[in-house]
């Protein structure tokens, strides 16, 4: 597990399949939209002019990066699942803001162990709105398969999940989420996601 959220998160922060491109509704294909996104992210990571900046510091800016390539309401309603359609649109609003800062400090707990590994794009399938492009992580002898799905909003493909090794990001926090749900209130998750924050903040170079 530790391996798989090191994969997800030094590339940006997502089955092996036959792919025939298909016309989809964006204006640019989804891969061609990917590529500039990790390029951009990679480029951080690895600019030395930027290594007097704290880790926290970095991942503010992979995180500018991100909020233009992913949908994060998108990753928040499908985490949370059918309780999403219960809330109100102020909670909502809290949960995904939440659920992203989650994301960044995890980021930010992982960033120091990027050390140069590449992404090879490999394929990718269209089907109506969404669509999936296939990749491999490549850290040395290692090849990581590494699959983006990505929803079309109004003709710009965005990413709302990531499969490591066949295990979905999404469905690994749903998992978690709804195991939280059963025993507690929406409030009740919010509050242990607020202090999952408050821990990693505190120990940013530990690993989990």
């Amino acid at each position: 597990m530790r391996r798989r959220l090191f994969v997800l998160l030094m590339i940006v922060l997502p089955c092996s399949l036959s792919l025939a491109v298909q016309v989809g509704a964006a204006t640019q294909d989804p891969t061609d939209q990917l590529r500039p996104l990790i390029d951009k992210v990679t480029d951080i990571l690895t600019d030395s002019s930027s290594a007097h900046h704290s880790n926290e510091e970095k991942v503010d800016r992979v995180m500018e990066i991100a909020r233009d390539g992913f949908d994060f309401e998108e990753m928040s309603k499908r985490v949370l699942g059918s309780r999403w359609r219960s809330l109100s649109a102020q909670e909502k609003s809290k949960f995904v803001d939440t659920f992203t800062e989650l994301l960044k400090y995890a980021y930010v707990r992982q960033i120091d162990r990027y050390s140069g590994q590449r992404i090879e794009f490999l394929d990718q399938r269209i089907r109506g709105k969404r669509a999936e492009v296939k990749t491999l992580f490549l850290d040395g002898d290692t090849q990581i398969p590494v699959s983006y799905i990505l929803i079309d909003r109004e003709g710009k493909w965005l990413i709302y999940d990531v499969v490591v090794e066949g295990v979905s990001l999404i469905r690994n926090y749903l998992e978690q989420f709804q195991e939280i749900l059963r025993k507690e209130d929406f409030q009740g998750l919010i509050v242990k996601l607020e202090a999952k924050i408050t821990e990693l903040k505190n120990s940013p170079t530990q690993e989990s």
